[in-house]
């Protein structure tokens, strides 16, 4: 590997080389990348929209890239004037000069799932040469490698979150190019591990949405008495018995002060630690060190709880520590031995009561269900035994999704890092 030396990119492009710190065996002993400036590569893309294209209307998400509005946000929002918009192709980059939490530059991403469509004049748009390689340039740019070039073109007019580039300054930055054929292996090589991704993210999403159908099997629906799914060992037996949870719970309702010993040093729950539709929470940071001061609640690995506001969100946890959570989560625990606390956690996790909680959710500008109306909510109770069969099989569901959720962290991990590796960083240029 080559010595790198401190020292920034040149203003005239073409002179300096940098390696990056990984290379495929076949371009050991090659010639490190060569700065050269954008505008070398590409141009800007000024073709208008039609009235035709009105239909085609694309919108730059971080997340999934560009999309049509229609898909996105279910309709078209862009208005019925759309002539000053500007017509890309397949393989067309848009980029988006607004700082985001995702990108502190702004937002740069190809046009990649259709042959074409209209984007907003906001947006500054262009093409890489046919020589050039657009998949391996969108991947130089999510690596983050052109953040410092774009970091130099900061100007003290930029406000509210824009920094105000035009196409002309955006293309007049330097990047650090290597060959066409180094430029495929790393597009081939990143675009199969990104194809391992989805692939893991799609065994992820498959396994949630069976667990979603199991409870719902599992539970009974509204109306009905017994579940439409059990267990071979509890066919035929007796239906599940009503109850209404103020009479099989209790919820906390005396506060503390987060200020005070020994409540300042447990660690803080809120709505944000907890995960939709599952009964795992992330771990939370002690309120001295949150600089919480309103009333909390006290809880310990006894009780069930449950985010009361946007119940369509389905917040439930099960905690295994003591701690205090905001006043905006109940803390639940059972009253009687034969409730199970795994079972009343994937109760209040079933279908049946999400269609319920939002139902009787406060109509204000944020609904929360309030406790008068959590406690009337009734439902079928079977057997201490046929609970814990209930609790164990989704139990067992939810550890396999952890694991698969793992697997697919791990995956994100490796291929972020197999970027920073794959790109030079700035500091990285041959002496």
């Amino acid at each position: 590997m080559s010595s790198k030396s401190k020292s920034s990119p040149t203003q005239d492009g073409g002179n300096s080389i940098a390696t990056p710190t990984l290379r495929f065996p076949e371009f050991h002993g090659f010639e490190g990348w060569k700065a050269t400036h954008l505008r070398k590569l590409a141009r800007p893309v000024t073709e208008r929209a039609t009235a035709k294209d009105a239909d085609s209307v694309l919108s730059l998400s971080g997340e999934y890239g560009l999309v049509l509005q229609s898909d996105y946000f279910g309709k078209k929002i862009a208005g019925d004037s759309t002539g000053r918009y500007l017509k890309i192709h397949r393989n067309d980059f848009v980029y988006n000069d607004r700082t985001t939490k995702a990108s502190s530059f702004g937002t740069i991403k190809r046009l990649s799932k259709y042959p074409g469509g209209i984007v907003s004049p906001i947006y500054k748009c262009f093409c890489f040469h046919a020589d050039e390689n657009p998949v391996f340039w969108e991947w130089y740019f999510e690596s983050g490698s052109h953040d410092p070039a774009l970091g130099r073109l900061i100007n003290e007019g930029a406000r509210a979150g824009r920094f105000n580039i035009s196409v002309t300054q955006f293309l007049s930055t330097e990047v650090w190019r290597p060959d066409k054929n180094e430029q495929k292996k790393i597009a081939d090589c990143l675009d199969s591990v990104n194809a391992l991704i989805a692939a893991q993210g799609r065994k992820v999403e498959a396994l949630r949405a069976h667990k979603k159908g199991l409870i719902q099997q599992l539970f009974p629906q509204e109306g009905e008495t017994q579940p439409r799914l059990r267990f071979p060992e509890f066919e035929g037996k007796r239906s599940w018995k009503k109850r209404k949870l103020s009479q099989i719970v209790e919820v906390s309702s005396g506060q503390v002060d987060p200020t005070e010993s020994p409540y300042c040093d447990m660690p803080h729950i809120g709505g944000e630690n907890i995960e939709s539709d599952n009964v795992r929470l992330e771990p939370g940071k002690p309120a001295l060190e949150l600089g919480l001061i309103s009333g909390k609640y006290l809880f310990d690995g006894g009780h069930v709880l449950y985010s009361k506001i946007r119940p369509a969100l389905n917040k439930v946890a099960l905690p295994d520590f003591e701690g205090i959570c905001s006043a905006e989560i109940y803390p639940i625990r059972p009253t009687s031995g034969k409730l199970s606390r795994l079972f009343l956690a994937y109760l209040l996790l079933s279908n049946t009561f999400l269609k319920y909680a939002t139902r009787h959710s406060d109509r204000s500008k944020i609904p929360k269900v309030n406790r008068k109306s959590l406690l009337a909510y009734e439902t079928g109770i079977p057997s201490l035994r046929e609970q814990e069969r209930i609790a164990d099989c989704l139990t067992s569901l939810d550890d396999l999704i952890a694991a698969e959720t793992r697997k697919l962290d791990i995956l994100n991990t490796h291929k972020k890092g197999l970027m920073q590796q794959l790109f030079p960083r700035l500091g990285e240029v041959d002496a």
